[in-house]
């Protein structure tokens, strides 16, 4: 990532290029591979099969106190959009939603949207990776006005709705 900020400064400076970089957040959103890692597709998934196994748990990896801000794709493409259209500087901009929620909330929203009545059992054994992964995203709402506009819950509605869709059970 760096590597390519640094090439597209440098493109900038040697030939007029306007090369935009831009540091997106945790992006979520219909689609998103649930074997990818990614927390809230991964636990939809298990949400999922819990419940269609009959289990009233599911396990989770962690403590869940990492916080994370996450972004709605049609708002991170509403970014580009606007960033490409409207941003010519060689400083990166930090993309996100500015809401902060640790995994635990976040786990306990996706039960709750699901009406999920088990438990999230947490091995606390496994990694947390970094405690807090946020950004500034100031630059982004002076620079091009953008501000996401999807809030977290109705993002999360729809990815839902579109896991259930088409999932393979």
């Amino acid at each position: 990532k760096k590597m390519l900020l640094i090439q597209g400064q440098a493109y900038r400076e040697e030939y007029g290029f306007n090369a935009v970089h831009l540091l997106l957040t945790s992006v979520y959103g219909p689609g998103t591979n649930p074997q990818g890692g990614y927390v809230i597709s991964s636990v939809i998934k298990k949400i999922q099969k819990a419940k269609k196994e009959g289990k009233n748990f599911i396990e989770v990896w962690g403590t869940g106190r990492p916080i994370r801000d996450f972004l709605y794709v049609e708002d991170a493409v509403e970014a580009i959009i606007l960033a490409t259209e409207k941003y010519d500087k060689p400083e990166p901009v930090n993309i996100g939603s500015g809401i902060e929620i640790s995994t635990k909330d976040l786990v306990d929203l996706i039960c709750k949207l699901m009406d999920f009545k088990g438990r999230a059992l947490w091995d606390k054994t496994k990694p947390d990776s970094q405690l807090k992964r946020t950004i500034n995203i100031s630059r982004a709402k002076k620079e091009f006005n953008f501000t996401a506009s999807t809030p977290l819950e109705v993002g999360l509605k729809k990815t839902i709705e579109w896991y259930l869709k088409n999932l393979k059970r």
